[in-house]
C-alpha cells in the first residue's frame, strides 16, 4: 500500500511530489515554487515539474490524491477486519480507526506531512482538494460515517451532521498540529510520542459526537 522508498529515489515523479508535500506542509502551496521544488527533489532541470506533471496545480493534485490514496486503502483494509468481526459497536471504535488510518506507519513524508498539507490546503482552496479525489479517495472515510450515523441513530439526522462536521474538523486539526511538533526535533514531544495520546485523541473525538 506504500511508495517503497526505493522506488521514490529512482522515480523522478516520485521525487517530486514527495519534496512538494515537505514543502506545502510547511510553507503551503502558495508559499513554494516550482523552482524550489524541483530543487530540493535533487532534479537539476527547473522545468522538471512542468514535464513530469503539467503545471503546479496538476502535481498539487497529484499530492492529494496520492496521499489520500495510501490512507483510504489503510482505511478500508482496517474497515473491513472490524466489520469482519461484527463492529464497530461503538463511537470509539470508529474515531479510533479513523484516527490509526490518518497516520501512514513509516512511510515519510506521507507519514508526517500530509494531515498539515491538507488542512492548510483546505483552508485556502477546499475545492481543489475535493475535486483531486476525483470521488475516489475518501470511500474508507464515507463508511465510517455511514457506522457513525448507525450508532447515532436516535439522534436527529441535523444534528449528527453537525457533529460530524465539528469531529471531522477536530481529527484535521489535531493531527496537524501533532506532525507539526514533532517537526520539530530540537526538543522532546513526550505528549506527541505516548501512543496512549492516539487513543485520547479518539475518545475526544467520541465525546463530540456523542455529548
Amino acid at each position: 500500500m506504500a511508495t517503497s522508498a526505493a522506488a521514490s529515489r529512482i522515480d523522478p515523479a516520485e521525487m517530486l511530489k514527495e519534496a512538494a508535500l515537505r514543502l506545502f506542509a510547511e510553507h503551503g502551496v502558495e508559499g513554494v515554487t516550482v523552482r524550489q521544488i524541483a530543487e530540493l527533489a535533487g532534479q537539476k532541470n527547473h522545468a522538471a515539474v512542468g514535464y513530469h506533471f503539467g503545471s503546479k496545480e496538476a502535481l498539487v493534485r497529484a499530492v492529494i490524491a496520492h496521499g489520500a490514496r495510501l490512507i483510504d486503502e489503510l482505511r478500508n483494509h482496517h474497515l473491513d477486519q472490524l466489520e469482519a468481526r461484527g463492529g464497530p459497536e461503538t463511537l470509539f471504535d470508529v474515531t479510533r480507526l479513523l484516527v490509526q488510518t490518518s497516520l501512514l506507519p513509516a512511510n515519510s513524508p506521507w507519514s508526517d506531512c500530509y494531515n498539515r498539507f491538507v488542512v492548510v490546503l483546505q483552508l485556502s482552496n477546499r475545492q481543489l482538494f475535493m475535486d483531486a479525489l476525483e470521488g475516489r479517495w475518501n470511500s474508507g472515510y464515507l463508511r465510517c460515517l455511514d457506522h457513525v450515523r448507525r450508532l447515532l441513530a436516535p439522534m436527529p439526522p441535523a444534528i449528527v451532521n453537525q457533529r460530524l462536521l465539528f469531529m471531522g474538523s477536530s481529527l484535521g486539526g489535531i493531527l496537524s498540529a501533532r506532525e507539526s511538533q514533532l517537526a520539530d526535533t530540537s526538543r522532546p514531544h513526550p505528549t506527541w510520542t505516548d501512543p496512549a495520546t492516539l487513543d485520547a485523541v479518539a475518545a475526544a473525538l467520541a465525546a463530540i459526537l456523542e455529548s
